[in-house]
């Protein structure tokens, strides 16, 4: 009798084992789902087509080559109009007949709109399948120019992971700041002050390891980390990852199979940040997201 109940106990513990083991693989199939869907998504990273920093002064926009701001697409108008980037706000002017829509709204063609300054959120520009906004980066203002048909969106197939790993959700503590600053470098080469949350702690295969992690005052903490894998199976240029915010004894967790792509895998039009030195494993995380296209 004790025998079958040894039996029939085990037989429970491995049906709940296997349970939560399915549960947990969907439950990250449903993430990754949701950021595929993020990402063919009007604002999301695959129909980008253009990223044209302003200079001070007037900035014609449209398909002839001699535009400031220069797309070479035939389906566009040859001089769409100006962007007119002076002080810390930019306008708009039409160049003919082809109206904009501003916020969904179509404009005059006669008037002056502006469309960005420093101390508002910068409007919607649209014309036809083509959407724009006045981006700032530090001290460049740019144009972020999308095409909602762009053949980049239109051929997506998916992103490549690696197979779920339970293993690669790892507990830690997340450690105080010793400075409130943390200074990241972009693709552009820009230094920019970011929140410092702390230091994440964790350990792999006896070893302890670290990442410095940035609020950016979500419900979840960011980190931009490279490892061992960086530049062969995965982006050359890292990958992200969020944590949720510790408890009130600083644990958390970190799990790699949540580990994504920068938008700069996707585009060349994007301005993404690069993991800090002290943020370069030396660990092959093979888990999350693989590399995916050319940039």
């Amino acid at each position: 009798m004790k025998k079958v109940f040894f039996i029939l106990t085990m037989i429970c513990i491995i049906n709940h084992a296997f349970a939560q083991k399915l549960d947990y693989n969907k439950s990250i199939n449903q993430w990754h789902k949701s950021r595929i869907n993020d990402l063919k998504m009007p604002n999301g990273w695959l129909n980008l087509e253009g990223l044209f920093w302003l200079h001070k002064g007037n900035n014609s926009f449209g398909s002839t080559k001699t535009a400031d701001c220069y797309y070479p697409n035939a389906a566009f108008p040859a001089l769409l109009g100006n962007f007119i980037y002076d002080g810390d706000s930019v306008t708009w002017t039409n160049a003919g007949a082809n109206l904009i829509d501003i916020n969904k709204v179509k404009i005059n063609s006669n008037q002056t709109y502006t469309v960005f300054t420093s101390n508002q959120q910068a409007l919607v520009m649209d014309w036809k399948q083509f959407s724009w906004v006045v981006i700032k980066r530090e001290d460049k203002v740019g144009i972020r120019f999308r095409n909602l048909k762009a053949k980049t969106l239109l051929d997506f197939k998916g992103i490549e992971r690696f197979p779920i790993n339970s293993a690669w959700r790892i507990k830690g503590r997340l450690e105080q700041p010793a400075q409130d600053i943390l200074m990241i470098t972009n693709v552009l080469g820009q230094n920019t002050a970011t929140k410092n949350a702390g230091k994440f702690i964790f350990e792999k295969n006896g070893q302890q390891f670290s990442l410095d992690v940035i609020d950016e005052g979500g419900p979840k903490l960011f980190i931009v980390f490279a490892d061992q894998t960086s530049g062969v199976s995965t982006y050359g240029a890292g990958r992200f990852i969020e944590i949720s915010k510790p408890d009130a004894n600083g644990n958390t967790e970190i799990d790699f199979n949540l580990a994504y792509n920068p938008p700069c895998a996707f585009t060349a039009f994007a301005t993404c940040p690069l993991p800090p030195k002290q943020n370069r494993l030396s660990l092959k995380i093979e888990a999350g997201e693989k590399n995916y296209g050319h940039h």
